[in-house]
């Protein structure tokens, strides 16, 4: 219903993020020199989500602020403390029979990719506010839409970005199949979901939106 290029729906009120780049922020890479050129050419993207090409990165404001929160605690906290770690087991001995400096430098990666990781996402995400269709019935990017399928089964998902979404939490990517299917809906109209059974009809019951925040 999209076309083939799957674009969001958004409005004058969902600007891009306010936001400096986060590409400048400065990064130590101490410690991190020996036997890291394999780990450097994986940015820890093996099993994230990626996104389509020629999509914008669109997150709730809620999401953008969680997924910073994270890399802040990263750069501030996390990694700072392991250079520490790594620091002092390097003086303790043989390096390469030392599980302090092993698993610190271990950690040290795996942090440094996560940060690059955040800090490329975070760059190029562009923050849509849910409130602002508080009271629509029409689905669009951060919608709780309550649906039936053909057999009669009801489901409530939420329509959230990419790097945010929670499947436990009845969350679902706006990339994802049955967003797509939804999309500029409303309630009480039918459209077709393709599956791998194939194409199944379901029903918007209802639409909900946040409520704007003072």
């Amino acid at each position: 219903m999209l076309g083939s290029r799957v674009q969001v729906p958004i409005d004058a009120h969902q600007a891009r993020a306010p936001c400096a780049s986060l590409h400048n922020v400065a990064m130590s890479k101490a410690f991190t020199r020996e036997n890291d050129a394999a780990d450097d050419e994986d940015d820890g993207e093996t099993g994230a989500p990626a996104l389509p090409a020629g999509t914008r990165n669109y997150m709730t404001p809620e999401g953008y602020r969680r997924l910073r929160a994270e890399l802040m605690q990263l750069l501030d906290a996390e990694r700072p403390k392991m250079v520490e770690v790594v620091s002092w087991a390097a003086k303790n001995g043989d390096r390469s029979e030392n599980g302090d400096y092993l698993y610190g430098k271990k950690r040290l990666r795996e942090i440094d990719r996560r940060i690059r990781f955040l800090t490329r996402r975070l760059d190029i995400a562009e923050v849509a506010d849910p409130s602002v269709h508080h009271g629509s019935d029409q689905i669009f990017f951060g919608a709780s839409v309550t649906y039936a399928n053909e057999q009669g089964v009801e489901r409530t998902i939420t329509i959230k970005g990419v790097d945010e979404a929670d499947n436990l939490k009845g969350e679902v990517s706006w990339v994802a199949p049955i967003a797509r299917a939804l999309l500029k809906a409303r309630e009480g109209d039918e459209v077709s979901l393709h599956t791998p059974g194939g194409a199944q009809r379901i029903e918007v019951l209802a639409v909900r939106y946040p409520k704007p925040t003072a």
